[in-house]
């Protein structure tokens, strides 16, 4: 597995590497590889649409300067901005135990290992992928797409205090939820960097652990 942090990269930017870094996955020519990155203000709707959950009309976002566009994953609307920890895993899923819902279920957990050692006790909602603080507050939203058995896009880790943005959505489309943060609910400003630092941590055991147990079954 390789982890390659982008830094402050505009979506389509960060988008091309993605599809650049998927068919050298499904060519057999590059290990899993995994994005860490934060993006500029910008506001992403899924396959099936989420655009009847905007709040704004695209001349108010223009003047804003919020960034709206079509993605290939699954899922509602989301935003992403300055302050949240994106993680695009560009990860092959052909014949990998547990499919798709073991593939999310990990993702999930390295965000629940994260935000825990930052002192933030979280939770898995049944249908709502992503990481919870409760049954309303979301800290973490997810959804992918997948190309020759290789996934692409990943999750969205709310990290700052300002999760403002999301004030333009209704939040993955979800009546009653609403965007937390790692440190608005440690209570404290907790920074980026650290939280790259454990996540790396955390995914790789989180995954890891997955194809332990996968051998362990076989045998």
């Amino acid at each position: 597995m390789k982890i390659i942090d982008l830094g402050l990269i505009g979506y389509k930017d960060a988008e091309a590497l993605q599809l650049k870094a998927l068919d050298a996955v499904s060519g057999g020519e590059q290990e899993n590889t995994v994005f860490l990155l934060e993006h500029p203000n910008v506001i992403t709707l899924g396959r099936l649409g989420g655009s009847e959950n905007l709040h704004l009309d695209p001349e108010e976002l223009q003047i804003r300067g919020i960034d709206m566009v079509q993605t290939t994953r699954g899922g509602n609307i989301t935003c992403h901005f300055p302050g949240q920890l994106v993680a695009y895993p560009i990860w092959r899923v052909e014949k990998r135990p547990g499919g798709m819902r073991q593939f999310f279920h990990d993702m999930e957990q390295a965000v629940i290992d994260t935000c825990a050692h930052f002192g933030v006790e979280t939770i898995r909602r049944p249908k709502h992928p992503g990481v919870w603080v409760n049954e309303t507050r979301k800290i973490c939203s997810m959804g992918i797409g997948v190309r020759r058995w290789v996934t692409y896009h990943g999750l969205a880790l709310n990290v700052a205090r300002d999760t403002s943005l999301f004030d333009a959505i209704t939040l993955c489309g979800i009546q009653g939820a609403v965007p937390t943060s790692i440190s608005a609910e440690a209570g404290r400003d907790i920074d980026m960097e650290d939280v790259k630092h454990v996540f790396k941590r955390a995914f790789a055991k989180a995954f890891a652990n997955s194809a332990v147990a996968a051998d362990q079954a076989a045998e």
